[in-house]
Formats: structure tokens, C-alpha cells, sequence
């Protein structure tokens, strides 16, 4: 089937506020601050320009949300940790406000993130995996307006049919993010890596820059993952993270889940 990857269009109309509480829309108030690519309806966000990131803290560790002058609060984590019935998505998609409150004030003073990594399955829907990445960006334009924040795209795939639209919307990004944990060590996992790298590079013109969650203690090996990338001219960041120092303290991760 041949993608329009140009295709735009205006997110769907827009109810009164009040039946858009009624219908659980709530989230169109967010989805009306942008518009849809693709066949899927992806919905187009951007990134920053220029990022200055030095520590990557977990969403589950808010006592690392300041540790530097330039950490970045990502959410590689299982999904239980960050997407529960009390998670940010939750709150957006019901419109509750104590609980957004909350989050506004958990949040404070954080100048990065990274967009949040829900998790895709190879084996799952696909149309589940699309509305898993479509979350993300309807978070990540809340983050981006109620916190006053930078946040950089968060690069998610399930398997090669993830390539039909886990890039649409993105044309426009100059840095996104990938997470390296637990694909270094298995090859399906890092030849996958390695081909949504190659569809990333393809497709986003403007990029310049790439941010890699790693745990390892070996930034060479990394950075080999992405040779095609540096070849190119493109950055790649590598910030540290509590698990990685863990891992250096250590002299290695002794479950070898690089």
C-alpha cells in the first residue's frame, strides 16, 4: 500500500467543552494545538532546536529530576511504573485536574523531556502500538505547554510495520531519542535498532542530533551502533543515568542488560 507520508490534516471537530467532558474527548484540547500525517493520523510535534542535556533522570526517581543543570526526565521504564490508573495519559484523557495539578508540581523547574515510552509489541495490535505512539505525543504537547518544557520525540517501534507511521508527524524534528537498554545483547533486537535508525535518517531531513539511553559501560560499543548516523554528521548524545553509574561503580552490568 503506498503512504502519503505529506498528507495533513486538521484534527477532527471540535465539540463544546462540555460534551467533550461528556464523550471522555478531553484530550482534543491538545490534539487541536497541532494536526495529523499519514494514514494513521499521527499527530506532527516537534523538537527543540538545541538541547544541552547532560543526565538522563527516570521518571520514578523525582529526587534526580534537578541533579544537573541540564537533566532531562525521561520514562524508560516498564510501563507500570509511569502508566497506571493514576498516570499523566489518565489524567490528560479524563481531564483531571487535581491530578494534573499534581503532576504540574511533581514536574517543576524540569527543563527537558524526553517523550514518554510506552511500550510497543511486535506480537500486540498494531492499532494499539499506533495509539501508544499517538499518547505519547498528545503528552508530550501537555508537557510542552502546561510545564514550559523542551521536549525531544522519543523514537518507538515495534517491528518493520512500525515503519509505516512511527515516523509520521516527525518530518519537522531536528533531535529525537533512542533507548539502547536491552536490545545491545540481542541481535534481533539491535538489527531492528539498527533499520529504524537507517528509516530515521531516511526520513527526518532536518536532523542533527540524536540523545541514546544507555546503561552501558562501554559509550565505544554504543556509539558503533550508530556510525551510520555520526557518518552523516549527526550528534550522539550519550548522558549519564543512575543505572549507568550503578553499572561503572560495579565494573560491569552483572545481568548483562546493556
Amino acid at each position: 500500500m503506498a503512504i502519503n507520508f505529506n498528507k495533513k490534516k486538521s484534527v477532527s471537530s471540535r465539540p463544546s467543552s462540555n460534551l467533550q467532558k461528556k464523550l471522555n474527548l478531553n484530550y482534543v484540547k491538545w490534539t487541536n494545538k497541532t494536526y495529523t500525517i499519514g494514514d494513521r493520523d499521527m499527530l506532527r510535534v516537534i523538537s527543540p532546536s538545541n538541547i544541552d542535556i547532560d543526565y538522563l533522570a527516570l521518571y520514578s526517581k523525582p529526587c534526580e529530576y534537578h541533579k544537573t543543570e541540564n537533566t532531562a526526565l525521561c520514562f524508560y521504564e516498564f510501563d507500570d511504573k509511569f502508566d497506571g490508573k493514576n498516570g499523566l495519559w489518565n489524567a490528560i484523557y479524563y481531564g483531571d485536574e487535581r491530578v494534573l495539578n499534581e503532576y504540574k508540581k511533581r514536574f517543576n523547574g524540569v527543563k527537558y523531556f524526553i517523550a514518554p515510552d510506552y511500550s510497543l509489541c511486535g506480537d500486540g495490535l498494531d492499532t494499539t502500538n499506533a495509539y501508544n505512539i499517538n499518547r505519547a505525543r498528545i503528552v508530550s504537547i501537555w508537557l510542552t505547554i502546561e510545564c514550559n518544557a523542551l521536549v525531544i520525540p522519543n523514537i518507538t517501534y515495534a517491528d518493520e510495520k512500525s515503519f509505516e507511521y512511527n515516523l509520521d508527524g516527525l518530518e519537522d524534528c531536528e533531535i529525537v531519542a533512542f533507548s539502547v537498554k536491552g536490545s545491545m545483547n540481542d541481535y534481533q533486537q539491535l538489527t531492528l535498532l539498527k533499520k529504524t535508525l537507517y528509516m530515521v535518517l531516511k526520513r527526518l531531513a532536518k536532523l542533527h542530533t540524536i540523545v541514546v539511553y544507555s546503561v552501558s559501560i562501554d559509550n565505544g560499543k554504543v556509539l558503533d551502533i550508530f556510525q551510520f548516523a555520526i557518518a552523516k554528521g549527526i550528534t550522539i548524545l550519550i548522558p549519564d543515568n543512575l543505572l549507568k553509574i550503578r553499572n561503572i561503580a560495579l565494573g560491569g552490568n552483572k545481568n548483562g542488560k546493556i
